[in-house]
C-alpha cells in the first residue's frame, strides 16, 4: 500500500507539474497570437481517454477517440504522391475545406484539450513549431501570420521561455503556501544533546560519533540543512566540533547516577573532495550526519518480534549480544547485519534492567517505532503571517534553487553519475503515508529541478530552443527549421539515452 501511495504522488506531482509547465507555453503563445493546436494531460499514442474543442459556438467532447491524422500526402498534378529528397511520401497538412463541418480538423484554430493513456508527462503542441510533434517537412511552405516561426524573436523568446518561468514561480507559490499553512519545524543543531552521528566516511575525515558541531568555516549552522549544506553543497572545509573526552558522575545513589560529560573543541578539516567521496560510498552511507539519540521504544506492535519477547513503550536499549551500545543507529547497523537471528537484548525500564530474546525477522528488524529525534531533543516551530510567508517562501525558492545548481557539478564526477535516478529515485522521495504537507513540498522541490533541467541548453529541452533564438538574435540569422529538426532527433536520442540510464541504475539498485 505504500509502495502505491508513492506512484500516486509522483504521478500526481508529474501531471500537475507537467499542466503548469505547458500552460506557460500556451499563456504566452496567446499572448502572441500564436495558435495552439493541442494541450494535453498524458501522452496519448493512437487514441485519447478524453478530448474536447470549442467550434460553431459550443463545446465538443469525445471519450476513448482514435486520433486523427492531421496530415495527407501531397499530390502532384497528376494525383501521384509527391517525394522527398530521401524519396519518401511528403506529407502536407489536410485542406480542411474537404471536411465535414463536424470534423474537428476543420477548425484548426481552435485548441484541442485532451487526457491521453500514457501517464508519463503531457504536451502542448504550438503551431508552426518544429518539436517532438511537428517534423519540419510537415510544414506548409510559407510561414503564416499565426504560426510560431513567422513570430519575432523576442516572442519566441518568451513563449519558450514560459514552461521554465511558470515551474519556477509555482515552486515560489507553492513555498509561500507551505509556510503560510504549516509553518516550519525544524530541530536546532544547538539542540543536539547527544551530539551527532557521522558515516564512515566522515569518521575517516577525523570526526567522532558524539561530536557536537559548533561551526562550519565560522558561521554556526540554524538547522541541520544549513549544516549539510555548507559541508556538501558549499565545500566547507573548516568544522569546529565540541567533543565528549570524559564523564564523571555527580549524584549517585542505589537505583542511578547523573552523569556529566565533558568537552573539549577540536577542529577537523575536511578536503576538497569530500563530496565526491561521500557520493561514491555505500548506499546506506551516503550521508554526512544525524542527529544522534538512544533507541527508546515508542511504540512496540503487538504481531512484532519485539512483542513477543515482552519489550513494551519506553524500554531503552542498553547492550545486544554482551556489547554495550547507545546510539540508536549503531543497533540498526546491527539488526540489519543479522537477519533472521536470536539477539539478547539488555533494556532499561523505569531505572532497573533487564534481559530478554528478540528474534529478528528476515530484514533484521524488530518492527518497533522508535522515539523521534524531534521528541527527544525538542524541535523549534515557526509560524509565518502572510505577508511574511511572501518574503519568506521566495526566499525559500531561491536558495534551493542555488543549492541544486551547486550541487549539479557533482553529476559530471564519476561518483556523482552512479547517484542519478529515473522514476523509481523520484518516487521514493514521497511518503508511503499520504501527507498533504510532505506533496506539497516535494512537488515545490520537483517544480525547481524541472525548471533548472528545462533550461538547460540541449535540443528537445525548452534551453535548446532559447539557446537557437538567443543565436539567432545575435547573429541575425535563424536557423533553418530542416536544421532545428535534426538537433531536436540527437536531443531526443540523448534524452533517451539518459532515461534508459537512469532508470536502469533504479533496477539495479532495486536487486542489490
Amino acid at each position: 500500500m505504500g509502495v502505491l501511495i508513492q506512484i500516486l504522488g509522483l504521478i500526481a506531482c508529474i501531471s500537475f507539474l507537467v499542466i503548469t509547465h505547458e500552460l506557460g507555453h500556451y499563456t504566452f503563445a496567446r499572448i502572441f497570437h500564436t495558435r495552439v493546436d493541442k494541450f494535453y494531460m498524458f501522452f496519448n499514442p493512437y487514441f485519447s481517454i478524453f478530448k474536447c474543442k470549442k467550434f460553431n459556438g459550443k463545446w465538443h467532447f469525445k471519450f476513448f477517440a482514435r486520433n486523427l491524422d492531421d496530415m495527407e500526402e501531397e499530390l502532384d498534378a497528376e494525383g501521384k504522391p509527391v517525394l522527398d529528397e530521401k524519396g519518401k511520401k511528403k506529407m502536407v497538412r489536410i485542406d480542411t475545406d474537404k471536411l465535414a463541418d463536424d470534423d474537428w480538423r476543420k477548425y484548426p484554430e481552435n485548441t484541442e484539450w485532451g487526457i491521453g493513456w500514457l501517464p508519463l508527462g503531457g504536451y502542448c503542441s504550438i503551431n508552426g513549431m518544429v518539436d517532438e510533434n511537428t517534423k519540419a517537412s510537415e510544414l506548409s511552405s510559407e510561414p503564416q501570420p499565426w504560426e510560431f516561426r513567422s513570430k519575432p524573436a523576442w516572442q519566441r523568446f518568451f513563449i519558450i521561455l514560459g514552461g521554465v518561468l511558470v515551474n519556477f514561480i509555482t515552486a515560489l507559490i507553492l513555498y509561500v503556501v507551505i509556510l503560510f499553512t504549516w509553518g516550519e519545524d525544524y530541530i536546532p543543531v544547538e539542540n543536539a544533546r547527544y551530539g551527532m552521528h557521522f558515516s564512515e566516511v566522515a569518521l575517516q575525515a577525523g570526526f567522532q560519533n558524539g561530536d557536537k558541531i559548533i561551526t562550519v568555516d565560522g558561521v554556526k549552522p540554524e538547522r541541520q540543512g544549513d549544516l549539510v549544506g555548507a559541508v556538501l553543497i558549499n565545500g566547507a572545509q573548516r568544522v569546529v566540533v565540541e567533543r565528549p573526552v570524559d564523564s564523571i558522575a555527580i549524584n549517585e545513589d542505589s537505583t542511578y547516577s547523573v552523569v556529566k560529560t565533558i568537552y573539549e573543541k577540536t577542529t577537523v578539516y575536511l578536503n576538497q573532495d569530500f563530496a565526491k567521496t561521500l557520493l561514491g560510498a555505500d548506499k546506506s552511507e551516503q550521508y554526512f550526519c544525524q542527529f544522534e539519540m538512544p533507541f527508546i521504544l515508542d511504540s512496540v506492535p503487538s504481531d512484532s518480534p519485539a512483542a513477543s519477547a515482552d519489550l513494551q513503550k519506553g524500554d531503552s536499549l542498553v547492550a545486544v549480544d554482551g556489547k554495550r551500545m547507545f546510539s540508536f543507529y549503531s543497533y540498526q547497523k546491527y539488526f540489519n547485519n543479522h537477519p533472521s537471528s536470536l539477539v539478547s537484548i539488555v533494556y532499561s525500564r523505569n531505572g532497573e534492567k533487564d534481559t530478554t530474546v528478540v528474534k529478528l525477522n528476515e530484514d533484521g528488524k524488530m518492527m518497533v517505532f522508535p522515539k523521534a529525534p524531534a521528541e527527544l531533543l525538542g524541535h523549534k516551530h515557526v509560524d509565518y503571517g502572510f505577508w511574511q510567508s511572501i518574503p519568506a517562501g521566495i526566499s525559500k525558492g531561491f536558495s534551493t534553487l542555488g543549492d541544486y545548481v551547486k550541487q549539479f557539478k557533482l553529476i559530471f564526477t564519476k561518483e556523482g553519475a552512479t547517484q542519478i535516478g529515473g522514476f523509481g529515485t523520484i518516487g521514493s522521495i514521497f511518503p508511503k503515508a499520504w501527507n498533504w504537507q510532505a506533496f506539497w513540498s516535494v512537488t515545490a522541490f520537483i517544480a525547481v529541478i524541472l525548471a533548472f533541467m528545462n533550461f538547460l541548453p540541449i535540443p528537445m529541452l525548452d534551453g535548446g530552443y532559447i539557446l537557437f533564438i538567443l543565436v539567432e538574435m545575435i547573429t541575425r540569422r535563424k536557423p533553418s527549421d530542416k536544421f532545428i529538426g535534426y538537433a531536436n532527433t540527437v536531443g531526443f536520442i540523448l534524452l533517451i539515452a539518459l532515461l534508459i540510464y537512469a532508470n536502469g541504475l533504479d533496477i539495479l539498485r532495486f536487486f542489490k
